[in-house]
């Protein structure tokens, strides 16, 4: 969409600074994600699996020695047990297995490290990290009488902010990722409302000018598992340890694409690679070849 044509669709945006628009008129749009994620998980659980809530404290695994093409010697392992700290004690369950798939979200991190993954050399692929830890950001809900009606979609803008409405009585959600210097602690869920007061408002305001009257009437703060090297998700096998496979670093984008992720990653476990659809460039491996697949619309 042109400007033009942008502000004859949606009188309510302020068009100033705008060049091109991009408006999806079908299979795009918004879910609500903790619905989607009840339903997905009932759905497994109709099909036999079992849940067990619980902390991952160690793996059991066997080792053993091979040579790289280039002779470089490393270390192969296989994970046999995991132990799972239940919750409200001191009781350790050990778990049996074969196949382990890391989806630890913002915690995938400190699990691949227990399973010895960055522990070899700097500059090698047993030195190789698995670079996603926790980020913490930011939803807001907030109320404007003279907002956006029923017709408005969800608005990812230039600047990083997005919003889009809540229910039929002019509520909104949205928000802002900061900037690198503006990180928040991510050791508690606490909300910083003054970032929305100086870093938000200001450009939902200029964006939309309706929104210079609206008024929070709540706030949430959660965990992106952020991949701190391409911000892009982590899907298949470590190539070390054999039996341990990805599905994390999505850095706000999990939900979104998890029903393919989850189909890629069992085709690799059933098949020993990707059918559906090529996700190869996400590999861990590429890491360790210094190759980014980078994401540059985080929200």
């Amino acid at each position: 969409m042109s400007p033009e044509q942008l502000r004859n669709k949606f009188p309510w945006i302020n068009t100033e600074g705008v060049a091109l628009a991009s408006y999806g008129l079908e299979n795009e749009g918004w879910f609500d994600p903790w619905s989607l994620l009840q339903g997905l998980r009932r759905k497994v659980q109709s099909m036999g699996v079992l849940f067990c809530q619980g902390e991952v404290t160690r793996f059991v695994s066997s080792s053993d020695r091979t040579e790289t093409p280039s002779g470089e010697e490393v270390i192969l392992k296989k994970i046999h047990e995991v132990h799972v700290k239940v919750d409200h004690s001191q009781e350790y369950q050990p778990v049996e297995c074969a196949i382990v798939v890391n989806t630890a979200g913002a915690w995938s991190g400190q699990i691949a490290e227990l399973a010895g993954i960055g522990k070899g050399p700097p500059g090698t692929l047993q030195g190789t990290k698995l670079p996603v830890e926790p980020r913490k950001r930011y939803v807001y809900l907030w109320h404007c009488p003279q907002g956006p009606g029923l017709e408005a979609p969800l608005l990812a803008d230039p600047s990083g902010a997005y919003f889009r409405r809540d229910g039929l009585g002019n509520n909104y959600l949205g928000g802002c990722s900061p900037t690198a210097e503006e990180e928040p602690d991510p050791r508690n869920l606490e909300v910083d409302h003054d970032f929305f007061q100086d870093k938000v408002w200001p450009l939902l305001a200029q964006r939309v000018p309706a929104f210079e009257t609206l008024k929070v009437k709540s706030a949430w703060a959660g965990y992106y598992d952020y991949n701190t090297f391409d911000q892009n998700g982590v899907v298949g096998p470590h190539p070390l340890v054999v039996n341990m496979y990805f599905a994390t670093g999505f850095s706000g984008h999990g939900l979104q694409q998890a029903p393919a992720v989850g189909r890629a990653v069992a085709e690799m476990v059933l098949e020993g690679r990707f059918q559906t659809i090529d996700l190869s460039p996400f590999l861990f491996s590429r890491f360790y070849l210094g190759e980014k697949a980078q994401e540059h619309c985080i929200i």
